[in-house]
């Protein structure tokens, strides 16, 4: 709990920043996706030694989405990447920053981290309302000789919109013909049943925490930071596999990154053995035209410092690194 306080102090004090130095011609002003902001505050905060000061809201992808937009910041980040249509249409480029994991996190009296399993029925089942108690005869043929209670499952969700979810939800619609007709993947979904929203991964991580029987799904950084109990998944391949750096590399690896349409790449359900089945990317999103001379040129300065400097403190966290021969590419579009 102690270190969930201090996530929410990081955000707080960043945004705190952000609304001191907007317009700021020495710094850079960010905001959108959370979970990238983990390792992007440690960026940020080391780049700093040497370059301008980067502060960063993390509202969500769709927040972060609606000011780069209105070009109200200097970047956005975004786990929902854009097509080169809606690129084209706002006049933005993009480009992939990092790639991580979403776990499912419960909150079950007893139950150990990595201790309950689960795969795509009985996680669509949870969320759909299909299943509503945590000894489900579906949940219980998985997990022989884990005691699971009678009772009821509470669903924690994003309130915000989110590009966390939107991965979760595309999971849900490559799994299951009933969720992707019935609700589709989106930054913001319309929840069955009588769930509880939470802003940001902190904000599911922290509902989580505080509620028995629930289950949230938030990136891997959040649930390790704060020792959450994550649940193991059954892949496409039928293997089950933890979270960890190994199983995100896993499914990582099938991602073919272009420039020729603008980086898109969703990474969920990917095959492989070993391949974690809810694997995001968090992409970054820079206006072609900037409010203030020169400021594209210290954004791409930082990105390319990030890429080249970064690695440590993503692997740290369990991120997967953009590979070397991806982002030199990536730098080779920024001009």
């Amino acid at each position: 709990m102690k270190q969930l306080v201090k996530l929410f102090i990081g955000i707080i004090a960043c945004i705190t920043l952000v609304s001191c130095s907007q317009g700021s011609s020495n710094g850079l002003t960010g905001a959108g996706s959370s979970f990238i902001y983990p390792v992007l505050s440690i960026w940020a905060k080391d780049y700093a030694k040497q370059g301008p000061e980067v502060n960063y809201q993390a509202i969500g992808s769709g927040g972060g989405l609606q000011q780069i937009y209105s070009k109200t910041i200097d970047f956005a980040a975004s786990d929902m990447p854009l097509t080169l249509a809606q690129l084209k249409q706002h006049q933005l480029q993009q480009f992939p920053m990092i790639v991580g994991g979403i776990v499912p996190v419960v909150n079950i009296t007893g139950v150990k981290n990595n201790q309950l399993k689960l795969n795509s029925g009985t996680l669509v089942g949870i969320y759909m309302g299909t299943i509503q108690y945590w000894d489900n005869k579906a949940i219980k043929s998985l997990n022989p000789g884990v005691k699971l209670p009678h009772n009821q499952i509470i669903t924690i969700h994003r309130a915000d919109g989110s590009g966390t979810t939107f991965n979760f939800s595309n999971y849900f619609t490559k799994v299951s013909s009933t969720w992707k007709s019935k609700y589709g993947a989106n930054t913001v979904i319309s929840w069955p049943g009588n769930g509880i929203g939470a802003k940001g991964n902190a904000g599911v991580a922290s509902q989580v925490m505080q509620t028995p029987n629930s289950i949230g799904y938030v990136e891997y950084a959040y649930a390790k930071q704060n020792d959450m109990t994550m649940t193991k998944m059954q892949n496409r391949a039928g293997r089950t596999v933890a979270a960890n750096a190994a199983s995100f590399t896993s499914a990582a690896k099938n991602a073919k990154w272009t420039a020729s349409n603008g980086f898109y790449q969703i990474l969920t359900n990917q095959p492989g053995a070993n391949s974690w089945p809810i694997v995001a990317t968090t992409f970054v999103l820079i206006p072609k035209t900037e409010r203030t001379p020169l400021v594209k040129q210290k954004v791409f300065k930082f990105f390319t410092w990030c890429f080249k400097n970064g690695t440590t403190a993503a692997s740290q966290l369990d991120y997967v690194a953009i590979p070397k021969s991806v982002y030199k590419s990536i730098i080779a579009t920024f001009k």
